[in-house]
């Protein structure tokens, strides 16, 4: 669905209490990566870029990206209804100081047809100044996301720069200041662009800054399932996210919009969730994580939802070490699902100290979510849980035939309906 955007370019506003805004309008060729099925698109986007012409040290200045034109039109697929798409995008500041300021819109959009020119919210962001000199700002990648799905746009080409604050010493004063811009008449342009690399968008933490809290970027991972009676795929967004205690990090693995009518009566404490989160970078193996079964019964026709995943990481190596999501394993009626990565991508980015015992090649061990209906804690090789549910087989059987087997994913939750016996 939301497959259907490859899309616009950027423009950005940096406020500042008493300085006059520059505004800059500048046009890149951009290579946009739809979802899975859908052919990549190549188009110019426009950007116009905002800026204060001087800034002193210490002030924090907002950021505003204004889409002026899109890479490509809405395709021929679906039309999206209002407020359903949401931009985000990375600012690439350099010179005196050097930054990727995170930008990011609302879910603000009129109805657009298939076949329709994008319109795209404005994006804001913003970024304290900590360097005297001149400090230039440049467009980069963006991701534009549209029901549940992501289309991501990288430049193809080297991008000019769209405004220069000319930052100077600070005396005393600084803080957060903002200012309706007017609009210069000619954009700010190096006289040889330099080169913007495809940036990681993934969330990246460092130690040392007393920051506790992490949030991870949600990323749509492609799942091949194996279920009792036939496999499956689907797309569903994921997001790590972690906090820091002591050398270790308390992991919560989300699954976004996983929202579906059950197809039938689902007892208590009979369906549960845990996924080996894959480690890479610095450090190598797994984390299990694990959420709790659902503590209360599940009507026919009312929603079923994944619970937070937690776990804990323990570092086995020092450096920078990532967290993507990995295999799912879903208890159900008695029944195990096992849906693996097709192709995962980094949600989150530690730098890590190694603990002794850690993970570095083996399954960092899991202090899990307990319940009353399955195990917790321990780590496991093949991602498996204790058995949770009724033991009742022969009432298994009648729900299953009656009602099917609910194998939840995220955002996607299918239903099989086996056949019926014959008598």
């Amino acid at each position: 669905m939301g497959a259907a955007l490859a899309l616009s370019g950027a423009g950005v506003l940096l406020g500042l209490a008493a300085t006059p805004a520059q505004a800059a309008e500048v046009s890149f060729a951009t290579h946009c990566v739809p979802p899975a099925g859908i052919s990549p698109v190549d188009g110019t986007t426009k950007v116009e870029i905002t800026a204060p012409a001087t800034a002193k040290v210490g002030d924090t200045v907002d950021v505003v990206w204004k889409f002026v034109q899109a890479a490509s039109k809405n395709p021929d697929i679906i039309d999206l209804p209002a407020n359903s798409v949401q931009p985000s995008g990375v600012l690439k500041a350099a010179g005196a100081q050097t930054a990727d300021i995170a930008l990011q819109g609302p879910r603000q959009n009129p109805a657009i047809p298939k076949g329709g020119a994008m319109v795209l919210s404005d994006m804001k962001g913003s970024i304290k100044l900590t360097t005297a000199g001149e400090v230039t700002l440049t467009p980069d990648a963006y991701t534009v996301n549209a029901m549940s799905t992501d289309t991501r746009c990288t430049p193809k080409e080297n991008v000019q720069k769209a405004a220069t604050i000319q930052v100077t010493g600070s005396d005393g004063g600084g803080g957060t200041s903002s200012a309706t811009p007017t609009q210069s008449t000619t954009p700010t342009q190096s006289g040889t662009p330099t080169a913007t690399p495809t940036p990681t968008t993934t969330a990246t933490v460092t130690g040392g800054t007393g920051q506790t809290d992490y949030t991870g970027k949600e990323v749509q991972i492609p799942y091949a399932c194996k279920t009792p009676i036939g496999d499956k795929n689907a797309t569903s967004p994921v997001q790590i996210n972690a906090r820091r205690n002591g050398g270790n990090f308390a992991l919560t693995v989300q699954f976004k919009k996983s929202v579906m009518n059950s197809p039938a009566e689902i007892p208590a404490n009979s369906v549960k969730p845990s996924m080996e989160v894959a480690l890479g970078g610095a450090d190598k193996g797994t984390v299990h994580v694990e959420g709790p079964t659902n503590a209360q019964p599940i009507k026919s026709g009312d929603p079923i939802e994944i619970p937070d995943l937690t776990g804990t990481y323990k570092p086995g190596a020092s450096g920078s070490s990532t967290l993507s999501p990995g295999v799912l394993t879903v208890k159900a009626l008695g029944t195990t699902t096992t849906c693996t990565p097709t192709k995962t991508e980094v949600s989150l980015t530690l730098d890590t100290s190694g603990q002794p015992g850690g993970a570095s090649g083996g399954t960092s061990t899991s202090g899990g979510t307990s319940s009353s209906g399955g195990s917790t804690g321990g780590s496991s090789g093949s991602g498996g849980l204790a058995e949770t549910g009724a033991g009742d087989h022969g009432a298994l059987k009648a729900l299953g035939l009656v009602a099917g087997t609910a194998i939840l994913l995220g955002g996607a939750v299918f239903t099989f309906m086996p056949k019926r016996r014959a008598r």
